[in-house]
């Protein structure tokens, strides 16, 4: 078995966007407890952009983050540009978590990170496409990728995994 010498260890190795077009490292996010979400404006699942800001006030003083990456790759669900992604955000759900650049999250195109977490955690029967918006992926701690969840997955049913994590 031969070991790529470029595999990345941990989502800390990763630099992206912010939406305000600052380029940042997650490195800043080192010890925390993380929730990777592909977001969009327009989807069936936007909703759920509540029961993520709800994780986040509750859960971010005790070392908890979501990282929200718009995405427009699924139905053009997110068709604005950045200034239109965040006031979206604010008005509707007073999204108070880091939101980043529209990136691709599948293709030839997808964003390094997410061609990462798919790599670490596969969907299911190990298929690594993005099948949809508001995708997640929990990180722990130490930078490693534990689980991935569906679209469906509301942020409220995956709280005990992030609070298990969190103690």
């Amino acid at each position: 078995m031969s070991v790529n010498p470029q595999h990345t260890q941990h989502v800390y190795d990763f630099s992206v966007q912010t939406l305000a077009g600052e380029s940042v490292s997650l490195s800043q996010y080192r010890g925390k407890v993380l929730l990777i979400v592909n977001t969009a404006s327009e989807c069936g699942f936007t909703p759920q952009y509540a029961g993520l800001q709800t994780l986040h006030e509750q859960l971010a003083p005790r070392g908890f983050e979501v990282l929200a990456f718009p995405c427009n790759q699924f139905g053009k669900q997110e068709p604005g540009d950045a200034q239109a992604i965040r006031s979206f955000c604010d008005l509707r759900f007073h999204v108070t978590f880091p939101m980043f650049a529209k990136i691709d999250v599948k293709g030839p195109d997808a964003a390094p990170l997410y061609r990462y977490l798919t790599q670490e955690k596969p969907g299911i029967l190990g298929t690594k496409a993005i099948k949809w918006n508001f995708t997640k992926f929990l990180v722990d701690a130490s930078g490693t990728v534990v689980e991935r969840y569906a679209p469906t997955a509301k942020p409220e049913a995956i709280r005990a995994d992030i609070e298990r994590l969190l103690a």
